[in-house]
């Protein structure tokens, strides 16, 4: 708790309620700051430290960057009532190790709002000094020639008072500043009317440093005083007299010693990038201080580890502040230990202040407001606050306010009166930016994630530096290894898309509109300059296309040839979800793009539910006939696919002759399809006749060795799944090569389960990755196929394959099963179990499908078939038999 919050007290006239300002976590913070602090002290009592060495390294700095309404200033203000004592937060452990007690937190708020300038910081730092409860000579004596030359008549206490600073650090400081000018006076054997002119004084000890007079020995120490004495006392030298103030601080006698603690709040606001005057003088601080330790706080990393600012900045690059470089450490470089100490893998000093967890948010806002101790939020709407903020503090203010709104109109808030955006975000946003910078935000809005080169062609820019600027910002977080590295705070994106934006440049519908018709081009282009077959750019550029086309009602343009380069490799990876959350599909379906979102998600979908709901789905989507005739041939084909699993053979045949005689680009698959179709018919010839003119697009390879595996040629059906898997494998068509490598791994687990054993690994391996629902189930036949005979369990298992099989609504998963299923019941001579087997074949073959599995199992278990079959072999029904048997017989030899 940080006291009453008067806002949120002053906005109700209920006298029950209690306000407060609450203070949540930022533990990994304070570890952080204590470690860090450890160190320095350490640091700078260690024997070789010298505060006059201008050219070691600084490691006197930690940032902490945040979006804006993160907590930075909060988190800046604790930090300066923990160092100093009055008021450390109950979950920070207290500072216990040595030389804790010497720290001076000094706290500067750089915002312009506080009319903060340079000699502010400036006599704020030497202001928090003056309880040292001495005159610090060095700096004194020419802060005080600074000041008769730059403020002329205008005494140094009255600018104290006027700014603040008198009230906040006392009035000693002006005492003792005029006490170091008459002591060094006084010293020199000035007259008193002399000594009080500090013009006068600077000069004689300037000769009197020169000369080396004893009577200013004192002084001599410091090699570099009589330079700056001399100098033309404007604002530029008074950025070096802080060398002075960490001079004097060294030369403390031991009781008296202080280490300041400087916190510089909202660093932003000193100025923009392009203009770093101000940056220059306060970085110049920092390293003329070395003894002192420094608290950055603002929105975006400090750059002074980059060597490209050179010129710009008196001091840049890695080697001169080693703790602020980014995370690929230098070898030859000292590592912070703090960072470690604290969490901080990349053992780094820029640290970016994250968003609250769902449990400080939900703390924040119970105790927030309370009435009675009890708080006035309930848990449904403090929930709904907390999932739409993203862990944003500033969000989880706004919305108390909101409350309090609602509440003061006499309506008592729910729920849904917080599923709102805030437009104070925007502002709060982009505050700082450019306006080429705002432009390339609203546009990467847009983006799920984002490089630079995307966010410029999207905001339609004929230059990158902006959209590179942006990807600084704390708000834009980055991933390194993902295909696009950056993407917006999930709050900040939701609320600049979504928001009432009433900032003078917004855009209109039609600039959205225009921004996104560059999006989805630009991925398109990304997506057809990338490598052939790069299955993550291509997943990547149609989960955001889908995604804009469907916001924009865009055409589809590149998105039907990504569409049907998705299909081709049946991999099947999750697009989208199949419509807006709480709209039903016929919603959905308005436009040829909501169509294809539907169509995608159905196929990747189908992997994991019953086949008869991607059915109806397929069929409304055919129905509806919003796709272009390249893409309704798509919805038809896998139509009639599900309605093969589900054992509707006739309407199969149906949609699959109309696929093949539109003679489009799934012609092939469908030629394919009426071949699996005759083949489950038991038409051998038809299905072995349309096997030439199949060629790869039709798989031929793998239809061959469907075809001869159910004659008991399972040597020649191996072959053939092996050319199918090789084949697949040259084209890069991993769903295809899994598929082919699993058949075959069924096909000889009949035979050797030594050799099956290996089949089913390499099978494995290629389905690693891959969502195939059916191709899994397969393999898991494969296995119990080559247990057939020697594992008890084989029944057990079974009947879980079969509740999976149903689960999906696989017909011909189960058929498989059950002929599994008897071929170890033959093996192991179990009449009882077999005849359950055949009475479900044979049940099977009565639908029309599959007609030979019964003739199969009467042929493994050496029986003769109650009726004729119904199977046209391409060999002999005696040659089929024969093999059948064989290899029973060969599995009880074993």
């Amino acid at each position: 708790m940080a006291g009453r919050d008067l806002r949120a007290l002053f906005s109700s006239n209920d006298r029950g309620m209690t306000t407060a300002e609450v203070f949540t976590n930022r533990q990994a913070q304070w570890d952080l700051v204590a470690a860090a602090l450890a160190e320095h002290l350490e640091h700078i009592a260690a024997p070789g430290f010298d505060v006059e060495d201008l050219e070691a390294s600084r490691t006197n700095v930690l940032v902490f960057h945040g979006v804006g309404g993160i907590g930075k200033t909060t988190l800046s203000r604790k930090l300066e009532a923990a160092l100093a004592g009055t008021g450390r937060p109950a979950q920070w452990t207290a500072l216990s190790w040595p030389g804790a007690g010497r720290l001076r937190p000094v706290r500067i708020d750089l915002a312009r709002a506080a009319g903060g300038d340079f000699e502010q910081l400036v006599l704020t730092i030497r202001a928090a000094l003056a309880d040292v409860g001495r005159p610090l000579p060095a700096f004194d004596v020419a802060l005080r020639r600074y000041w008769e030359h730059q403020h002329p008549g205008e005494p140094l206490e009255e600018y104290l008072r006027r700014g603040g600073l008198a009230t906040r650090f006392g009035k000693a400081m002006p005492q003792q500043v005029q006490s170091a000018l008459g002591d060094v006076a006084q010293a020199l054997l000035l007259p008193g009317t002399v000594g009080s002119a500090a013009g006068q004084v600077t000069g004689s000890l300037v000769r009197a440093l020169r000369e080396r007079r004893q009577t200013v020995r004192a002084l001599a120490g410091c090699a570099r005083l009589a330079d700056l004495l001399e100098a033309e006392p404007d604002l530029e030298t008074l950025s070096f007299y802080p060398h002075l103030l960490a001079w004097e601080l060294a030369q403390l006698p031991a009781g008296k010693q202080v280490v300041p603690v400087i916190l510089l709040d909202t660093f932003e606001d000193i100025g923009d990038r392009s203009h770093r005057d101000l940056e220059r003088l306060i970085q110049r601080v920092v390293w003329l201080m070395p003894n002192c330790f420094f608290v950055v706080t603002g929105r975006s990393r400090l750059q002074w580890a980059e060597p490209a600012l050179q010129g710009q900045l008196d001091h840049t690059g890695p080697a001169a502040w080693p703790h602020l470089a980014p995370t690929t450490h230098h070898a030859a470089l000292p590592r912070p230990r703090a960072a470690l100490a604290a969490g901080d893998p990349a053992g780094g000093r820029q640290i970016l202040v994250g968003d609250f967890s769902t449990e400080d948010c939900d703390d924040y806002l119970a105790r927030r407001l309370e009435t009675d101790g009890t708080p006035l939020i309930p848990a449904p709407v403090r929930q709904v606050i907390t999932e739409r903020s993203h862990g944003l503090p500033l969000y989880l203010d706004l919305a108390v306010m909101r409350f309090l709104e609602l509440r003061r109109t006499g309506h008592t808030p729910g729920p849904d009166d917080f599923r709102h955006d805030f437009p104070a975000l925007i502002a709060r946003t982009m505050a700082d930016l450019t306006p080429d910078e705002r432009t390339v935000l609203r546009a990467a809005s847009l983006l799920d994630a984002f490089d630079t080169n995307l966010a410029t062609q999207t905001a339609g820019l004929p230059y990158q530096a902006p959209a590179r600027r942006l990807t600084e910002r704390p708000f834009v977080r980055e991933n390194p290894f993902a295909l696009w590295p950056y993407h917006l705070h999930g709050l900040i994106r939701s609320t600049i898309r979504d928001a009432d934006d009433q900032s003078d440049d917004r855009w209109t519908s039609a600039d959205w509109h225009h921004a996104a018709t560059r999006a989805l081009a630009a991925l398109g282009r990304q997506w057809a300059a990338g490598p052939d077959r790069d299955r993550l750019l291509l997943v990547g550029c149609l989960r955001q296309g889908l995604a804009l086309a469907a916001d924009f009602r865009l055409d589809l343009d590149w998105l039907t040839d990504a569409a049907y380069a998705y299909i081709s490799d049946s991999v099947w990876e999750p697009l989208a979800p199949p419509a807006p959350a709480g709209h039903p599909a016929e919603q959905w379906l308005a436009s040829p793009v909501g169509a294809l979102v539907e169509l995608l998600s159905t196929l990747a979908r189908r992997q994991h539910e019953h086949r008869s709901r991607t059915a109806d789905r397929l069929a409304v989507l055919a129905h509806a006939a919003l796709l272009p005739d390249e893409l309704q041939e798509m919805a038809l084909y896998y139509l009639a696919k599900a309605q093969r699993d589900l054992g509707r053979s006739d309407a199969s045949r149906r949609n699959m002759q109309h696929v093949a005689d539109l003679n489009g680009r799934l012609a092939p698959a469908a030629r394919r399809g009426l071949a699996h179709l005759a083949r489950l018919a038991g038409n051998f010839p038809t299905a072995h006749a349309t096997v030439s003119a199949l060629g790869w697009p039709g798989r031929h390879h793998r239809v061959d060795g469907d075809i001869w595996w159910p004659h008991g040629d399972v040597h020649r059906a191996a072959t053939a799944y092996a050319a199918a898997r090789d084949e697949a494998d040259h084209h890069g068509v991993a769903g295809e090569r899994a598929t082919s490598q699993t058949q075959r791994a069924f096909t000889l687990a009949f035979t050797d389960p030594t050799l099956a054993d290996d089949e089913i690994d390499l099978a494995e391996q290629f389905l690693t990755g891959l969502d195939l629902k059916a191709t899994t189930l397969t393999l898991n036949l494969a296995a119990l196929l080559r247990d057939a005979g020697t594992n008890p369990a084989v029944d057990e298992r079974a009947e879980a394959l079969r509740t999976e099989a149903r689960a999906a609504g696989l017909i011909s998963a189960e058929a498989m099963l059950d002929l599994t299923l008897a071929f170890h019941h033959a093996v192991t001579d179990d009449d009882t179990k077999l005849a359950t087997d055949l009475e479900r074949l044979t049940a099977l073959a009565g639908t029309g499908d599959y007609p030979y599995y019964a003739d199969i199992a009467h042929f493994m278990a050496g029986l003769p078939l109650p009726s004729a079959s119904t199977a046209q072999w391409l060999t002999d029904e005696a040659t089929v038999r024969a093999r059948w048997r064989h290899l029973v017989q060969a599995r009880r030899d074993r």
